[in-house]
């Protein structure tokens, strides 16, 4: 397969991974009165404010302040699925919108028992397989993952705590748009439920948890290889001496560590720059030091 055609088939995922992740927030979490966090719960906010600019809009503006900012703060090394993705997300919210008759699925599942709770349930599903589909192609919703690296250019904490704040606060504050205080409880548990079952479905897809990938490579052409990962990936490498005790011949292995979401992307361009690279991955329980969790934390 060539490198446009591989091109265009990581493009295409992504595009369908986020028309996943609008249509549960659209089709399920909206009209179940449901809640969530990052850009496009922060979105629902000003829309129930200004009524007139529609979420897709909003989930747009947001990312894209949040591009500027983190462009002056850590620089412009965005990769384009990232805007890409945020762009794609930002019509698909809009084109579901248009295209689903209002509260079709609300529709068929009221005759349910606690009907909200399931679309909710299934709003987050979809949009946690969409996002994991978009990661796996090395894309990004943006809004959390640009707060992070704001974040983590001052002071080193972890993601999931970046995430687990911001969707407690943004979600919380659905309570000052309620139209009464019943409602607005309400709301706030779904969104809680929204996103325990949105990072659960992240991680099941993804065969793990909010753990890390330790990848090692062996190649020679592991100069490339680290270079590319330093250029294209942005993640730290390094490399070490070994030996292979079969050949008795020496080698150098390429050692990174990465957020699961980016390894795919590390291992895409191992194989790239050398087919024949020998790699392996696995999961790491707990990394601590620059870019993850500090020392001072443990």
């Amino acid at each position: 397969m060539t490198k446009v055609a591989v091109g265009i088939k990581e493009y295409l995922l992504m595009a369908l991974g986020m028309f996943m992740y609008a249509l549960g927030w659209v089709g399920c979490v909206i009209p179940a009165g449901g809640m969530g966090g990052g850009a496009t719960g922060l979105s629902m906010i000003f829309n129930a404010i200004f009524p007139a600019i529609s979420i897709g809009t909003f989930v747009f503006i947001i990312n894209a302040v949040l591009l500027i900012v983190a462009g002056f703060i850590v620089g412009w090394n965005f990769g384009i699925k990232t805007i890409y993705c945020i762009t794609v997300l930002s019509v698909a919210m809009d084109v579901w919108g248009m295209i689903l008759p209002e509260n079709i699925l609300a529709i068929y599942t009221q005759n349910i028992d606690s009907h909200n709770i399931l679309l909710v349930i299934l709003g987050a599903v979809l949009a946690g397989g969409g996002v994991a589909l978009s990661f796996s192609q090395g894309g990004s919703t943006g809004g959390t993952d640009i707060v992070a690296m704001i974040i983590n250019k001052y002071k080193t904490i972890s993601y999931g705590k970046i995430v687990i704040t911001s969707d407690f606060f943004i979600i919380g504050s659905s309570l000052l748009i309620a139209t009464d205080l019943a409602t607005g409880i309400a709301t706030v548990i779904y969104g809680y439920i929204m996103v325990a079952v949105f990072g659960y479905t992240v991680d099941l897809i993804q065969s793990g948890n909010q753990q890390s990938s330790q990848i090692f490579i062996i190649s020679p052409q592991y100069e490339a290889i680290a270079d590319a990962i330093n250029n294209e990936a942005h993640r730290g490498v390094t490399v070490i001496d070994g030996k292979g005790w079969y050949t008795k011949n020496e080698c150098k292995i390429v050692m990174v560590v990465t957020r699961k979401r980016d390894a795919s992307l590390i291992l895409k361009i191992a194989h790239r720059i050398d087919s024949n690279a020998f790699c392996t991955m696995g999961s790491v329980m707990g990394v601590y030091g620059q870019g993850f969790e500090a020392l001072s934390k443990i």
